[in-house]
């Protein structure tokens, strides 16, 4: 019996050329194979079902250009869709992927492959009276798919008998089955209890939350098949879903994770590659590096971005080699290097320690944090931790205007939300009495606590009452400068840990960029200055960490007068 599945896979890995990701996918398929079947894997690999899908798709006829051709696919795409449909259950032989991640760089032909999938499941897979869907944030991005299908049965005078197409209705209709396939977009609306036995979801990068996978993937609990195939090129925006969903994808490939019901395969150039030789672009582009054309055009790409150096870099790393790319120009923080600093760590591991507190209040219904700064010199590290507030009544505005979880967050314990549905504005209070039981309830030695004046007034004699130091953080560049700097050092050297689970804080260190005066010292700011990008745990954290850098080291009182910050 022909298998094509297997046999790339083989052959890949015992080539050992390809992307380390990629590579990992092949890896997870070998290694179910040895375990198939068992109690605790009760799949099994059917390649008769998976060669099915692979001839049928080799039937089809690509339209575009200069004359029409058959479809002749590649072996990394038998892989990737042969995958889909071999994997069963051994006691239903329904299809054990409900989900498909495949990340590549632009123009290798991923949506064609949804198209195939689309046109296969509508018409030919038993199903009937079945939705199938594309969809993405935009119209126009969630016709490229829909498309293919639609030029797949255009280009087949059989399939247009077997078909009709409403273009005005952007409704695909098969004959046979009564399936319908209907492109569906955020902007145009999307609703809840979609009961989609197919959908492709495109660009997942440009995606700010999980609106459109939610809104789809929540309808299919009660299907015994579906497809929710998410396809995607990597971009720049960390705090996207796309990124969110590409973390758990490399999570799954890497084992971190188990996630049986969700395929995912990802092309990439990986860390130590030279981001402009070959081996870089055939890792990413496996169909367009295997095409005389392509090949030429991804090598000028290379040099083109090797020459113009800036903007055009990232825009090759993300769209040609398909890595994420952080502007460390401008970030704050590499968000990468963020994130291999994270640790199971949370105050209740701080027991008895001393820390300094830093505090950021907000003027009214915005984010409000308290900040933790802990020296732990006899392990070698540092440690940092926030905790937010925020007024109930300003809750759903911030959601949708930040586009960010506080709902989540706030489930998670990483969030207070203080007073009801009809209180606009943070209620202090909150935050000291916090601050009491947690000190109290984890024994913690505050040795000062730093702030900036801005809406401190309320708040001093709450703070005088922990009877340490007390130190006021002027917000400029020049005071900010030492701290903003060490923070940065630290994690680019391993050097600070944090609470990999505290989503939070983590979504506020993407959000920031850096902005220097005159001199080159530099202060945090918000990203691209948007409002919804916010960075007050960050701002709560430079306080504290100037707090504990200015204890340290001798005050020289002469300097601290003639500086601009000073006043009686």
């Amino acid at each position: 019996m022909r298998d094509r599945v297997t046999d790339y896979a083989k052959k890949t890995l015992a080539d050992g050329k390809m992307g380390e990701l990629h590579l990992a996918a092949c890896r997870r398929h070998m290694r179910d194979l040895e375990r198939q079947g068992t109690e605790t894997f009760p799949f099994l690999w059917d390649a008769e079902r998976a060669e099915r899908v692979l001839e049928f798709a080799e039937t089809l006829t690509i339209a575009e250009g200069a004359r029409p051709a058959p479809l002749n696919l590649m072996p990394h795409q038998c892989f990737d869709i042969g995958s889909l449909y071999g994997w069963v259950h051994k006691d239903t032989g329904f299809r054990r992927f409900r989900r498909n991640y495949l990340s590549v760089g632009r123009q290798n032909g991923k949506s064609m492959q949804n198209g195939v999938h689309g046109t296969y499941i509508s018409g030919f897979s038993g199903y009937n009276h079945g939705k199938l869907f594309t969809a993405s944030t935009k119209r126009r991005q969630s016709l490229i798919a829909w498309d293919e299908v639609k030029k797949f049965i255009q280009a087949d005078p059989e399939l247009l008998e077997m078909f009709r197409v409403q273009d005005w209705k952007y409704t695909i209709t098969s004959k046979l089955t009564g399936c319908t396939i209907e492109a569906l977009s955020k902007e145009g609306g999307l609703d809840e209890g979609f009961r989609a036995i197919f959908a492709s979801i495109d660009e997942l990068q440009q995606m700010k939350d999980n609106s459109v996978y939610s809104s789809l993937y929540r309808g299919t609990r009660n299907l015994d098949e579906t497809l929710i195939s998410m396809i995607t090129t990597r971009g720049r925006d960390f705090n996207s879903f796309g990124y969110e969903m590409d973390t758990y994808a490399v999570n799954i490939l890497n084992g971190v994770v188990t996630a049986e019901d969700m395929f995912a395969d990802i092309y990439s150039a990986d860390k130590d590659d030279d981001l402009f030789g070959e081996i870089a672009l055939m890792k990413a582009n496996p169909y367009l590096w295997n095409t005389e054309n392509g090949k030429k055009h991804l090598l000028e790409d290379a040099q083109t971005a090797k020459d113009f150096g800036g903007s055009e870099i990232a825009e090759y790393a993300t769209k040609t080699l398909n890595i994420w790319y952080a502007d460390t120009d401008r970030s704050f923080i590499n968000p990468q290097e963020w994130a291999e600093c994270g640790e199971d760590l949370t105050l209740a591991d701080m027991q008895g320690r001393e820390c300094y507190i830093g505090i950021d209040l907000s003027s009214g219904g915005d984010l409000t944090t308290v900040a933790f700064d802990f020296d732990l010199e006899d392990e070698g590290f540092e440690f940092v931790e926030t905790h937010s507030f925020m007024p109930r009544g300003r809750l759903q505005e911030h959601i949708l205007s930040d586009l960010a979880p506080y709902d989540v967050w706030e489930q998670e314990g990483l969030i207070t939300v203080t007073g009801g549905a009809g209180d606009f504005i943070t209620d202090h209070i909150e935050l000291w009495n916090y601050l009491h039981d947690v000190v109290e309830e984890y024994g913690l030695k505050p040795l000062g606590i730093a702030y900036d004046r801005h809406n401190i007034a309320t708040s001093l004699t709450y703070m005088e009452d922990f009877g340490v130091d007390l130190m006021d953080v002027p917000q400029s560049a020049r005071s900010l400068s030492d701290a903003t700097v060490d923070l940065q050092l630290k994690v680019r050297s391993k050097k600070l840990r944090h609470n990999k689970n505290n989503g939070l804080m983590t979504w506020s260190f993407a959000n920031a960029s850096v902005t220097s005066n005159s001199f080159g010292e530099i202060k945090v700011d918000k990203k691209d200055n948007k409002r919804g990008r916010r960075i007050d745990p960050i701002d709560a954290c430079v306080n504290a960490r100037t707090m504990r850098m200015v204890a340290k080291k001798p005050i020289d009182l002469n300097e601290v007068i003639l500086s601009e910050d000073w006043s009686l």
